[in-house]
């Protein structure tokens, strides 16, 4: 008797059945708008590298949270773009820095928007780099983590739902977690960037938010993009601090640490799906080499079958309303 013949193709031949047996679902709520606050200038200032992105005046902000909402985008990330910078970065910490602002602002205009606050002093020292310098020109690891501590605490204050560390010192999550339990702040979580990479893919986010380093680069304390088991080390390293959700970035290249940080560590899993992705789709479909709905979607989709529980994305709004066209 001959065996039946397999055919695998025989799932695919409609949308219906292609969906009764997808693997993997990509729906909104999944999504974080990533957004640049700026303490000056105009309401809505383009950022060249980022076509469709712009700094946004903390008013804008509120508006751009309620038209993510809208969409079904349930959480905003903001990145602080300063007037003035300081060798210490000490505006990230100022309870009137525009971070601080835009998150009370968001969070009494829209209490559902989840508000993610970055917390890292290179948006905010004159150097660009992500901690604080000693006279040799070497970050200080912890003197840094203690002024990152106390931003992570002036954001909660001012009514962060999440504070995300991203400047990779060691031990920033312990301390993190240790003021803010301290200052009252005990039901507040980490998003913790557990692996970041010292990765080319940053270089427009460097130009929106202003934070390029003066000298020098961030290889001494951002993680080797070759070292896959060392990101995991990284990983449970935070978990055992306190992080009660870890970061993969960049995302694109990475599904491979999104998998094993997922299955190590056993969190939810943030890839935050960063500036350089974002404009190389942009710029790819603008000269109509891909088309940007079909490779975004494909993008995110990849991000999730990794393992991503939550995907970071300058795409976020757009991708929203693309899923509900589906």
């Amino acid at each position: 008797m001959a065996f039946p013949q397999t055919r695998m193709r025989r799932m695919r031949a409609s949308a219906s059945l292609r969906g009764l047996v997808r693997e993997t679902a990509l729906t909104a709520d999944r999504l974080v708008l990533p957004m640049f606050v700026a303490e000056a200038g105009d309401a809505r200032e383009p950022i060249a590298t980022m076509p469709g992105v712009q700094r946004l005046s903390v008013a804008a902000a509120v508006q751009e949270a309620r038209e993510a909402a809208a969409l079904g985008v349930s959480a905003v990330m903001l990145f602080g773009v300063p007037a003035e910078k300081d060798e210490q970065g000490s505006g990230a910490w100022d309870e009137q820095g525009v971070v601080q602002l835009a998150t009370a602002a968001i969070k009494q205009a829209q209490p559902d928007v989840l508000v993610i606050t970055d917390v890292c002093l290179c948006e905010y020292t004159d150097h660009g780099h992500c901690g604080v310098l000693r006279e040799d020109g070497a970050v200080d690891n912890d003197a840094s983590v203690e002024l990152l501590a106390r931003t992570a605490v002036s954001q909660a204050r001012a009514g962060a739902d999440l504070v995300a560390p991203s400047d990779m010192m060691d031990g920033r999550v312990r301390e993190i977690r240790c003021e803010l339990d301290g200052e009252g702040f005990s039901d507040t979580p980490i998003l913790a960037y557990s692996a970041k990479f010292a990765s080319a893919f940053y270089g427009p986010f460097r130009e929106a938010a202003g934070s390029t380093p003066s000298f020098g680069d961030r290889r001494g304390y951002q993680m080797d993009p070759a070292n896959g088991e060392e990101a995991v080390r990284e990983a449970l390293l935070d978990v055992q601090e306190g992080a009660d959700m870890v970061m993969v970035k960049p995302a694109l290249a990475y599904g491979d640490v999104i998998a094993s940080v997922k299955r190590e560590t056993r969190l939810p899993v943030a890839a935050y799906n960063v500036s350089g992705e974002y404009a190389m789709v942009k710029a790819a479909a603008a000269a109509g080499y891909v088309d940007e709905r079909t490779t975004v979607l494909e993008i995110l989709t990849s991000l999730r079958r990794a393992g991503a529980d939550t995907i970071v994305s300058y795409h976020a709004k757009d991708a929203a309303r693309w899923l509900t066209q589906a």
